[in-house]
């Protein structure tokens, strides 16, 4: 079976400055992997390339077996939650939900299934831009959701969210991956390190490798000693 994601010598340019330097990368179906690196360090712009947001300047980009560059069909099989807010804030909940339903071409079934299922039954009539941190992240997901996608591509899932949202979305997330769906989340949080099935360390456009237990000890390591660029993982 083909990889959900296959990436070969990916380069990456904006503004004259490098962002992916030759980047190569398989992700598996049904897996988690974890993109972890420093601000700035290209996370969002390898996120963007792969959702089919941004274009890339050189390289082969595959997801499930199709070329982004030549077909857009693999975007029906994508979800994506960005780190900056991307909802209409002109809109409330409901209106989100329902536009966001249509431009994916899905039924109503599906926006009342994720409004029960990320709790945002009493919040249908609040305005987007009013809502807080962690009741817009579970909006944005289940806007992702929507059609019901094979791979959720995510940009910082829950960083800085109140207990409740951050339950609802790790019981969610849980249930996507229980039901065979691929995940590429990106992250710098490193103690979010045990989630991941595998790491992909981002550092200077390229990727080293590690097992979440690997990654954090040689994190720690790292901050212990001030910071050495990682070496060599393991795939």
């Amino acid at each position: 079976m083909e990889p959900a994601i296959k990436i070969k010598d990916l380069v990456q340019k904006s503004r004259k400055k490098l962002l992916l330097s030759g980047l190569n990368l398989e992700i598996h179906r049904g897996e988690l992997f974890g993109l972890f690196g420093p601000r700035a360090a290209g996370k969002t712009a390898l996120l963007h390339i792969l959702a089919g947001v941004d274009r890339f300047s050189a390289g082969m980009v595959e997801v499930f077996g199709q070329d982004v560059r030549r077909s857009e069909k693999f975007k029906k099989k994508v979800g994506l939650v960005t780190q900056r807010p991307s909802l209409f804030a002109d809109m409330n909940v409901a209106e989100n939900l329902d536009f966001i339903a249509t431009l994916k071409n899905c039924g109503r079934a599906s926006v009342l299934d994720l409004t029960r299922r990320f709790e945002l039954q009493d919040l249908l009539n609040e305005p987007v831009q009013h809502l807080k941190p962690g009741p817009y992240q579970r909006l944005a997901v289940a806007c992702a959701l929507l059609n019901a996608p094979e791979l959720l591509i995510a940009d910082e899932l829950i960083n800085c969210l109140e207990p409740f949202s951050t339950d609802v979305i790790n019981r969610e997330l849980s249930g996507f991956l229980a039901g065979g769906g691929t995940c590429m989340w990106a992250f710098n949080n490193i103690s979010l390190c045990a989630r991941m099935s595998r790491i992909g360390w981002l550092k200077e456009g390229q990727l080293a490798f590690y097992q979440p237990e690997e990654a954090r000890s040689v994190w720690e390591n790292q901050y212990q000693a001030g910071f050495v660029p990682p070496g060599e993982g393991h795939a």
